[in-house]
């Protein structure tokens, strides 16, 4: 996954009839919203089935374009795409984090992806606050079930999905949060 990611940053990809690699993912409303993984419930492209937790997964840091269907299957209604992470953001979030945060990880900024803590498909905004640097690895394993945090002393802590602290390792730290006046 890190030379894929190398090479999409690299910008040097080929395009195909105007357009950059993409993965075309289709999931209904509900299925993107729920908390639910289960299995089947979004289609790729090029016909595999994909669970509702993946199809996340790939919305979280990618564009995402909202097509309404009609009963009759034909579109009734497109969005534009939105690009979820700007690079001004994704720049504040690797000075401020400096790596993956997820503890116990060294995971330098440029293996890792901008994740949102509140989703973005849940209302989540995308923003510094709501944003945390996070490995491949640890980017799926918030995907599933796993949390993490920031503290009001900048300090990242991570949760297992039974609700445990993971305590191992070094935590990454920031600058305080700001409080209100």
């Amino acid at each position: 996954m890190q030379l894929c990611d190398n090479q999409l940053a690299a910008g040097t990809l080929p395009t195909l009839r105007g357009h950059e690699p993409q993965v075309i993912v289709t999931i209904g409303i509900g299925d993107l919203t729920a908390p639910a993984t289960g299995p089947g419930a979004a289609e790729t492209g090029f016909g595999a089935t994909i669970s509702a937790a993946r199809a996340r997964w790939l919305a979280c840091d990618g564009q995402v374009t909202r097509i309404v269907m009609g009963p009759d299957g034909m579109p009734l209604d497109y969005g534009r795409s939105v690009r979820l992470v700007p690079p001004h953001v994704r720049r504040a979030a690797e000075v401020r984090d400096g790596g993956c945060v997820f503890t116990g990880c060294g995971a330098p900024t440029s293996w890792c992806d901008v994740h949102h803590l509140l989703e973005w498909v849940n209302g989540g905004e995308t923003n510094l606050e709501n944003s945390a640097l996070l490995c491949e690895r640890h980017h799926t394993k918030v995907h599933h079930g796993f949390r993490v945090e920031r503290q009001p002393d900048g300090r990242w802590r991570t949760w297992r999905p039974d609700g445990t602290e993971i305590r191992t390792g070094p935590q990454r730290t920031g600058p305080p949060l700001a409080t209100a006046a």
